[in-house]
């Protein structure tokens, strides 16, 4: 197995374990996020959202075979989602939306999660181009 296939099935994982934390257990999520969290009972809701979708998107990333005509775009729609997220991440926390512990901690995933996602293109757009 290659590296771009080591980071896509690394960031596979992390999305499944994050995504099922997220809709199977969204209230534990909160309450490790920080206690303001854990205490508002809105932040369930779209957590399980946000885990159901994270989830779906795991499960296609690992099951994903370069050979896929939808590689190339499950790839890159993987670096735009989380470059998104990093950022959505430390915007939140700059405004103050997110307690300081749950900024970090979401901005810190997200750019790990960024960074396998862009190995994992690069990886096969090496291997696609090659002759």
């Amino acid at each position: 197995m290659n590296t771009a296939d080591v980071t896509r099935k690394t960031l596979a994982g992390i999305r499944i374990f994050n995504g099922a934390a997220g809709l199977f257990a969204a209230g534990r999520m909160a309450e490790q996020l920080g206690g303001e969290l854990g205490e508002d009972k809105r932040f369930v809701y779209p957590a399980r959202m946000f885990g159901i979708r994270t989830l779906i998107l795991g499960l296609d990333l690992f099951t994903l075979r370069t050979s896929d005509a939808s590689a190339r775009r499950v790839l890159s729609q993987a670096v735009l989602i989380h470059a998104t997220d990093t950022a959505a991440a430390a915007y939140a926390g700059r405004r103050g939306e997110l307690p300081a512990k749950a900024a970090k901690v979401t901005t810190a995933i997200s750019a790990v999660n960024t960074a396998l996602a862009l190995v994992s293109l690069a990886g096969y757009l090496r291997k696609s181009r090659r002759p």
